[in-house]
C-alpha cells in the first residue's frame, strides 16, 4: 500500500478547490436533467430522469459532506474516536450507498466479502465515508478507462495481507496504481485535473478519501486482488477480541 503524502486536511485549499470544480459537473448534469424532464411526455422517461437526478445531487451532497468530515477528524485527531469495526458491514452499507449512482453510469457493483473477518479497530463514520467517496470517484472514472471490460464493475472487497485486513475497491483496469496515485497528489495543487491517467474529472472524491483515512493515521493505496486492481486502505484486527 502507498504512504500519503499530500498535505494537512485543514490547510488543504487546494483539495476545496477540486471539490468545488468537482461540483459543476453534477449541478449541471442536475439544472439541464430538471429541464428534460420537466419537457418530455412520457412518464417513464420522465421517472428515469428524477432517478439520474436523485443519484447525481446525492453524490455531490456526499463529496461535500467527506470533505467537511476530514477536517472534522483532522481537528479532533487527539480524542478521535475508535471502535471494533466490521469491515465486511462497512463494505455493505457503502454498497446500499453507491447503488443509484452506479446504476446511473452502467457500473454493476459486486459485494465479495467471502470468509470470516476479525473485527478492525477503526472510526466507522470516517471509513465508510471514505469508502463511499472513493467508491463514487471510480464509478465516475470507469466509463472513461479504455482498458476497461465492456461490462463495467466495481467490487468491494475484504481480505487479509500480510500488513492486517484491507478494504477496498476494485476493477478490472491497470489505472488503479500507486503510480497514478502519486502521480495526481503530486499533481494536485498545480493540476485541475491531476489523475489524467484514471479520470477526466478533478478526481477530488479520491483526494477527500484520503484526506479521511490521513485524519484516521490510515494510508489509501493500490492494491492488487482476485486478478483485479483496486485502491484501499489497511486495518489493524482487534487483537483483544481476537483473544477473547
Amino acid at each position: 500500500m502507498g504512504q500519503a503524502t499530500s498535505g494537512s486536511p485543514i490547510l488543504s485549499q487546494h483539495l476545496l478547490l477540486g471539490v468545488a470544480e468537482e461540483l459543476k459537473l453534477p449541478l449541471l448534469q442536475i439544472a439541464r436533467l430538471s429541464e428534460q424532464a420537466l419537457d418530455e411526455q412520457a412518464q417513464a422517461a420522465g421517472q428515469s430522469n428524477l432517478k439520474t437526478i436523485q443519484a447525481t445531487a446525492d453524490s455531490a451532497l456526499r463529496l461535500l459532506d467527506g470533505y467537511a468530515l476530514g477536517v472534522r477528524l483532522a481537528l479532533e485527531s487527539g480524542q478521535l474516536a475508535v471502535e471494533s469495526v466490521s469491515v465486511s458491514s462497512v463494505l455493505y452499507d457503502t454498497g446500499q450507498q453507491l447503488d443509484s449512482l452506479a446504476k446511473s453510469y452502467g457500473v454493476a457493483l459486486e459485494l465479495n466479502i467471502a470468509g470470516r473477518f476479525a473485527p478492525v479497530l477503526a472510526n466507522r463514520q470516517g471509513l465508510q465515508a471514505a469508502l463511499v467517496s472513493l467508491g463514487a470517484a471510480l464509478i465516475e472514472a470507469l466509463p472513461a478507462q479504455a482498458g476497461a471490460s465492456p461490462q463495467l464493475k466495481l467490487q468491494l472487497a475484504t481480505h487479509r495481507s500480510r500488513y492486517g485486513v484491507v478494504a477496498g475497491l476494485y476493477a478490472d483496469t491497470k489505472q488503479l496504481s500507486n503510480d497514478a496515485l502519486a502521480s495526481g497528489r503530486q499533481l494536485q495543487q498545480s493540476s485541475r485535473q491531476p489523475l489524467t491517467k484514471l479520470t477526466h474529472t478533478s478526481g477530488a472524491g479520491i483526494f477527500v478519501a484520503d484526506t479521511i483515512l490521513q485524519a484516521m493515521k490510515l494510508r489509501l493505496g493500490a492494491s492488487r486482488h482476485h486478478r483485479l486492481y483496486g485502491l484501499g486502505t489497511v486495518l489493524q484486527p482487534n487483537c483483544q477480541l481476537q483473544l477473547v
